[in-house]
């Protein structure tokens, strides 16, 4: 299972729906992936073609359920920003290896000389406490779902399924544009788009849910209808979980 998903710069690929979707680089615990402009004849596995980054600028590292970056320039500074946090950022100072980075959403910043080069790197993996674990008890068990209620994409999946946790005869699905404007009288979802909700639910589809979605002929539907009911048969998502949406009586006036 990977610990990390790295999406580098780049066009998008076309899949089996004709949408456009990101190369994504997958790597497990101990895997190591370079970044940086690359030399004639040799790519990186993570390549930023602007002039003004090193050929080689730094390097991943998976780690169990986080991942580590280390800086190879000697007086430039790299920047990780929280892509779910209100501004959250990291510094890694130049020179600094295995810098742990606590984000789950995280963009990595470096300065070019078009302005700025950067690449996304997601960690779907990040463990969470299990009360009911004892200590000693042996080997950690490791939830096959790791969904953290307090990021964005939970809050667009509780929206997914809200008419049905309202009503389980209702078999309406709320699409992308619905989901934004239900969500958008929340603070942390003031700017949220249309373009941003199919974001996080391709997040849930295939980083989070693992969903087989690579024969699917249904769409963009089909894979919201099969998260819906994944989420609620699993009670991944569940009546308590309401209460993090906008009132609705708010959202009627």
């Amino acid at each position: 299972m990977e610990t990390i998903i790295v999406q580098p710069p780049g066009p998008t690929r076309p899949d089996a729906a004709g949408t456009g979707r990101p190369h994504l680089l997958r790597m497990g615990p101990g895997d190591i992936a370079e970044f940086g402009r690359g030399a004639p004849g040799k790519t990186m596995p993570i390549t930023l073609p602007d002039p003004g980054i090193s050929r080689r600028a730094g390097r991943l590292e998976a780690a169990e359920d986080y991942w580590r970056l280390s800086n190879y320039s000697r007086d430039t500074a790299y920047v990780v920003e929280n892509l779910e946090g209100a501004g959250e950022y990291i510094t890694v100072a130049p020179g600094r290896l295995g810098a742990p980075v606590p984000f789950e959403f995280s963009r990595v910043v470096l300065p070019a000389l078009g302005g700025t080069a950067d690449f996304k790197v997601f960690a779907p993996q990040h463990a969470y406490l299990d009360e009911r674990s004892a200590p000693g008890a042996g080997e950690l068990t490791v939830h096959p779902y790791a969904l953290d209620a307090t990021a964005k994409y939970f809050l667009v999946l509780v929206a997914l399924c809200e008419p049905r946790l309202r009503d389980p005869a209702d078999t309406t699905l709320p699409g992308a544009g619905d989901i934004a404007d239900r969500l958008r009288p929340l603070d942390s979802c003031r700017g949220l788009t249309r373009s941003a909700v199919n974001y996080h639910i391709d997040y849930l589809a295939f980083a989070k849910l693992r969903l087989d979605t690579g024969d699917d002929p249904g769409g963009t539907g089909a894979k919201r209808a099969r998260l819906a009911s994944l989420a609620l048969r699993f009670g991944l998502v569940r009546e308590e979980h309401l209460a993090l949406l906008p009132s609705r009586k708010g959202a009627c006036a």
